[in-house]
């Protein structure tokens, strides 16, 4: 049975838009729902714990070129 998570994470990197759209792309790749913000540096990000794990989503956020701290 499928859990879904939702969280919110304070990204550090990001200098326009774009940068935004890449870190909800590449989430979208491993089937994460990803919504973020470029004004308020923060990514809020809809998951199945039972098929991926927070820290693989820093992960893919940091492999993307940014930090990211859990709100």
């Amino acid at each position: 049975m499928s859990k879904i998570i939702k969280k919110k994470l304070k990204i550090e990197g990001m200098h326009c838009t774009s940068c935004a759209m890449n870190i909800d792309f590449d989430l979208e790749d491993v089937r994460v729902k990803a919504s973020t913000n470029y004004a308020k540096q923060v990514t809020e990000v809809e998951y199945d714990e039972e098929k991926i794990t927070l820290q693989k989503i820093i992960e893919v956020i940091k492999n993307t070129g940014y930090k990211a701290i859990l709100i």
